[in-house]
């Protein structure tokens, strides 16, 4: 059977072309579960801790009785402890067995479990488990959070709690290391987790360590991923050029990582404009689906914007960081900050709040933009005339800022500094966006952002275009600014660029003008 790539499920090694985690897993056995530690795998959704889960499982079982079950189809099992208990009891009996367990202690977990006292019951099957077993016994459990606001579940929590200490004491024989995986931190949850008001709980689970691995690919596990399907395929691709475009647009998030991948090699290969694998392993095959994964629905973009309505705070706080270009100081202690990192939406960098990677960042420019469309004048007005401002497949930045300059000059140009300081931006992308849309893609550069740059990088059709927008403080910022985007010209290797600079001097000459500076040449705009 051939290997793919894979976005649903667990990923398997004989099946599916995986980044080689072999380290993320030592790191798991040597510092946690050798340590005998409780601790759960927090991370963002289709981040890969289901796959990290049996990848653990396979190393654990030669050494461990690994019982590994999890909460996903599980909500039967909290409709009272009695059934919590029985229905972990079924799960354990048959993990026990699939592991060649004592027969004696399979038959035990197939007993029946005491109607008074269930959760007492099941700690003793614990006990004589752990301190009969020829093998230390450590617990799995995934997708916990499914009933993690569940006051049962948290009854469960105590009781694993109460085992735990006590065995440090030397006083009961329990797991070794217990492992939940879900989204939410289980040692700060709250009873409902369904909006930001609402007061946190003092978990049982507060004796678990924190999870302080490092999940993301990083592109050299990228590589070594691409060298995998290479080796198959014989594309001929620039295995470095193509894993470092791979982390630049998803900050090694696995989910997407696997998904740019599976684009290029499924749907991108055999299509008119690249109809061999050898043409779609290239930047611009890389670009296609790039502007693929923008637009299509899938598990983790629906769920993204779910939260967003779910959490009016933390779309808020987006949108600001966005288009306002604000900078946040990051505080643990802020809840809609630490909600956002949770889901994978957010990050610390610099000691500031940023969005965590180029796909989310682009999918959420689009979002936002998407709301203002249709009562947009700005979107009306180049959507009328898109069609002039490309020639050849040849993308004339030049006239899209004279354009827009006019467009803005006739529209806002009576309107308060703090308008246009909130939304020139704003307006800018929904006056480019139609232009490329369907064509090109778009990011804003996250290292430039600020309250007075941004630096917008369209990919069209092969040619990259950066255009910086500012907020005018004066001759001399400019100046600061024109040597800034020269630099980034020459990482980009470019000789042109373009700057877009609202001023709110009324002496301002409005207008587009060419500057020749350090044998660049720079095309500045003035609103």
């Amino acid at each position: 059977m051939n290997k793919k790539f894979n976005t649903t499920g667990v990923c398997i090694p004989s099946l599916h072309y995986m980044a080689d985690t072999t380290d993320i897993i030592d790191q798991i056995i040597n510092d946690y579960i050798e340590q005998g530690e409780y601790f759960t795998i927090n991370r963002a959704r289709q981040f890969g801790k289901t796959t990290t889960l049996e990848l653990l499982y396979h190393r654990l079982k030669e050494k461990y009785i690994v019982i590994d079950i999890s909460f996903e189809a599980a909500d039967e099992y909290f409709q009272s402890l009695g059934t919590l208990a029985r229905g972990l009891s079924m799960d354990i009996a048959d993990r026990l067995e699939a592991q060649g367990a004592a027969d004696d202690l399979c038959r035990m977990w197939t007993t029946s479990v005491s109607d008074e006292f269930p959760l007492r019951d099941f700690g003793k099957k614990i006990t004589t488990l752990c301190s009969h077993s020829d093998r230390e016994v450590i617990l799995t459990i995934d997708e916990v959070d499914k009933n993690a606001d569940n006051q049962i579940f948290l009854s469960f929590l105590g009781l694993l709690r109460e085992k735990y200490l006590k065995q440090k004491s030397g006083r009961d024989h329990t797991f070794k290391s217990v492992i939940l995986a879900g989204v939410y931190d289980i040692k700060n949850l709250k009873l409902k987790l369904h909006t930001l008001k609402e007061s946190k709980y003092n978990s049982p689970w507060n004796i678990a360590a924190d999870f302080n691995v490092n999940m993301n690919l990083t592109e050299s596990k990228i590589a070594g991923m691409l060298c995998d399907y290479e080796r198959d395929h014989h594309t001929g691709m620039d295995i470095d050029c193509i894993s470092q475009q791979l982390y630049d647009y998803t900050s090694g998030y696995p989910f997407l990582v696997s998904r740019l991948c599976k684009l290029i090699d499924e749907q991108i290969a055999g299509t008119k404009e690249y109809p061999e694998k050898c043409s779609a392993w290239t930047k611009d095959g890389f670009q296609a689906a790039v502007k693929l994964i923008l637009y299509e629905s899938n598990t983790l973009f629906d769920d993204m914007i779910k939260k967003l309505d779910e959490y009016p705070e933390l779309s808020e706080m987006i949108y600001t960081v966005l288009f306002y270009g604000k900078n946040i100081v990051y505080n643990p202690d802020n809840l809609t900050m630490d909600i956002g990192i949770r889901f994978g939406f957010l990050k610390c960098v610099d000691e500031q709040i940023a969005v965590s990677n180029r796909i989310f960042e682009t999918r959420l420019y689009n979002y936002y933009l998407a709301e203002d469309m249709l009562n947009s004048s700005t979107y009306s007005a180049s959507m009328q005339i898109k069609n002039q401002f490309i020639h050849g497949n040849i993308l004339d930045m030049e006239l899209i800022l004279k354009k827009f300059v006019e467009h803005f000059s006739d529209i806002y140009a009576d309107s308060s500094d703090k308008f246009i300081e909130e939304n020139g931006r704003r307006l800018f992308l929904l006056y480019l966006k139609p232009i490329i849309n369907g064509t090109g893609n778009y990011y804003i550069e996250s290292r430039t952002r600020s309250m007075g740059r941004t630096d917008v990088i369209i990919d069209f059709l092969g040619q990259q275009h950066i255009i910086e927008m500012k907020i005018y403080h004066g001759n001399e910022y400019n100046l600061r600014g024109e040597h800034q985007l020269i630099g980034y010209l020459n990482d980009y290797h470019l000789q042109k660029g373009y700057m877009l600079s609202f001023n709110f001097n009324k002496k301002k000459q409005i207008g587009v003008h060419e500057v020749i500076l350090n044998d660049k040449v720079l095309i500045e705009a003035v609103v």
